[in-house]
């Protein structure tokens, strides 16, 4: 009841804040823009407002009067919500362009009923088309949400992310999600459809639901506008935009209609899991499980949490996360209040070793999005990550444009060099070296690897083939003879391994899966290490520097798409001109939303000027702060897309290192 929410509301004001995070996104200006003439001049069927126009130039006065009988062609128009109904209503059965009356970019149609205004974008050439993209902004006086529920970044993002959630399953529950579509039918009735983004397991800033700084709620949505055959079917328009997305607004973007106490928990969890990353540093730990997670997935096409079910008459048995005594930590939660206990690990090289399918590469996975928070429910709530943290791997056939791999592989065949080593189709071992380097050189400080995924040449080098193939005709110099010149340089290293024992002499923690429980075995493996004749190569090569992280600068004319189209295909392939991006290799993309951004940023390259001496980390980390300042609105030039999601500089930096053009970058010597 209201009491209810009262309280809820007032007991938000004992609830202490992050200190460090109170930056929020830039609020989206609203002003008036004049429109450009579109120039269309479709005479004969069109008929009303589409026979025979011309292009103009804009007006750039202020917002007039709007008469829904003679609106502006193809322009920004605008009024109130009875307006647009009537103009959807006069152009029932017209020809599809004649959609173009109803665009209103900065205008808007306001509904002063339901407190809100809808911003329509360029509306879709036919039924066929991308759908339409739409912003609603509720007044924080309507939407009515406590301050406090977003005064700073974490909670800002966190309370749009519920509300994204929560719009989502409303279109759903509705079925204004489902197309009216007639199978095989042209004349049949199509479109009709909401759609907004769909959520993940992730809480991540994007641009579908956020909340701007003086408390409006933003939502960015597409409506598949309603047709049969190429006409207009305004009065289903009608109901989509009358009724359908009034009753969206109050089920989801109003304070009062939802659960105080389930958005009350979304938020502060998320918040505390983001407060025990950033304690991680000053704990000197790189991860963090606590006791209880859920780390298993329901299968590697659905990301929520497995559960203890019965299949096929076996038992499939759900073990929860316990740390070991002897490496557990635990942090006081400063919202929640109460004290989390789990595993630390450690700056330094840990291993975790285990039998097969006894959870090793499950342990590594969660930590790997663990520079990610997650909804309350996924079952890796607080099983938070370093940052900096990139996942590694050998990627055969990936392209690689002047990357210095000399710290690793040295004396090709044929004098080809590797400080500068460029190739459209890497090998495993170049391909790694590469993956580790290109890290290195975007400021990775831990590094995350499992066996399973390496290049076993590139690992290890055992003494049976160091006495057969001399070192003078191998230029590889193994992993595991540079690990600890990484370590020894602030570089962590978390290292997935189940066949090589070699690796326990260089470890400092040594972690073992056992039927998904974890035991601290570092005694054990140093003991077992010590026991052994030492790999002279190995500790020889631990004494000496790691060698050079040489910088780049990336092209500008290089990215520059040659058809001048990119799609995004899925969330690990873009089509960017001609050239197909394959982003497989990057792992710790977990949602197209991110890759779309991903995509826009690419883009961005084409305006650094020829000879530009910025580095791709300069470039990025200028990129970084103004997605800090701006938000994603930065990336999208205000056509209220939103279906973005942000991505970290690491995974941008992958996909422009991993794009198939020729001069894309340039070392910075």
């Amino acid at each position: 009841g209201d009491g209810d929410k009262r309280q809820c509301i007032e007991s938000w004001k004992y609830l202490p804040a992050v200190y460090y995070l109170q930056n929020t996104p830039t609020e989206q200006k609203m002003s008036y823009r004049g429109g450009r003439g579109r120039g269309r001049g479709r005479g004969g069927r069109g008929g009303g407002y589409y026979g025979g126009s011309s292009g103009g130039r804009g007006s750039r006065e202020g917002p007039q009067s709007f008469d829904s009988s003679k609106p502006r062609t193809g322009g920004d128009n605008g009024g109130s919500h009875s307006d647009l109904v009537e103009l959807l209503r006069r152009i029932d059965g017209k020809q599809y362009p004649a959609y173009h009356d109803i665009e209103s970019s900065t205008r808007g149609w306001v509904n002063d009923i339901e407190g809100y205004t809808l911003y329509i974008g360029r509306a879709q050439g036919d039924p066929y088309a991308k759908p339409t993209r739409c912003r609603v902004i509720v007044k924080g006086d309507t939407a009515k949400f406590p301050p406090v529920s977003h005064q700073n970044k974490v909670r800002s993002v966190a309370l749009g992310d519920y509300l994204n959630r929560v719009f989502y399953q409303s279109c759903k529950d509705m079925g204004a999600d489902v197309k009216a579509r007639e199978a095989g039918n042209w004349n049949g009735p199509k479109g009709g459809d909401i759609e907004i983004s769909r959520p993940t397991q992730h809480v991540i800033e994007q641009s579908a639901v956020r909340i701007l700084p003086n408390g409006d709620i933003c939502a960015q949505f597409t409506v598949n506008l309603p047709a049969r055959g190429r006409s207009i079917l305004g009065y289903k328009a009608v109901q989509i935009f009358d009724q359908t997305l009034p009753q969206l607004v109050q089920k989801s973007l109003i304070y009062t209609s939802l659960d105080a106490n389930v958005v009350t928990r979304h938020v502060l969890n998320v918040e505390d899991q983001e407060w025990v990353r950033s304690n991680l540093e000053i704990r000197g730990l790189v991860a963090f499980v606590p006791d209880g997670a859920i780390l298993p997935r329901m299968s590697g096409a659905d990301d929520r949490p497995m559960n203890d079910t019965v299949k096929d008459g076996e038992n499939s048995k759900l073990v929860r996360f316990h740390s070991p005594d002897t490496l557990r930590v635990s942090f006081d939660l400063p919202n929640m209040g109460k004290t989390l206990a789990g595993i630390g690990i450690r700056k330094g090289i840990t291993l975790i070793v285990g039998g097969g399918f006894h959870g090793k590469s499950t342990l590594l996975s969660a930590l790997q999005v663990g520079m990610y928070n997650k909804i309350p429910g996924d079952g890796r709530e607080f099983c938070v990550c370093s940052s900096t943290a990139v996942k590694i791997r050998s990627e055969d056939g990936r392209n690689v444009s002047e990357v210095n791999i000399s710290p690793f592989i040295s004396n090709l065949p044929f004098g080809k060099k590797t400080d500068c080593f460029a190739s459209p189709d890497a090998s495993g071992s170049t391909s790694q070296a590469t993956n580790i380097m290109e890290a290195l050189e975007m400021g990775a400080k831990t590094l995350l690897i499992d066996e399973d995924t390496c290049a076993t040449n590139f690992m290890i080098r055992d003494d049976k083939m160091m006495e057969l193939v001399h070192k003078d005709k191998e230029p590889i110099t193994p992993f595991l003879y540079k690990v600890k010149t990484l370590s020894k340089q602030g570089i962590s290293v978390i290292l997935v391994v189940g066949s090589c024992g070699d690796f326990f002499d260089v470890a400092d923690t040594t972690i073992l899966m056992d039927s998904y429980s974890c035991y601290d075995v570092t005694t054990r493996a140093k003991q077992i290490a010590s026991s052994r004749a030492t790999n002279n190569g190995a500790l020889a090569a631990s004494r000496a520097s790691f060698g050079n992280v040489t910088p780049r600068c990336p092209v500008g004319t290089a990215f520059n798409p040659n058809n001048g189209k990119i799609t995004v295909r899925t969330k690990a392939l873009i089509a960017y001109g001609d050239v197909e991006l394959d982003l497989s290799g990057l792992e710790q993309i977990v949602s197209k939303e991110q890759t779309n951004s991903i995509a826009l940023a690419l883009q961005r390259l084409t305006a650094l000027e020829t000879g530009s001496k910025m580095t791709i980390f300069q470039v990025l980390t200028q990129l970084n702060a103004l997605l800090d300042h701006e938000g994603l609105e930065a990336l999208s030039n205000g056509q209220f897309d939103g279906s973005l999601a942000r991505p970290r500089t690491f995974e941008i930096a992958g996909a422009i290192n991993r794009l198939r053009v020729n001069g894309s970058f340039v070392q910075l010597k």
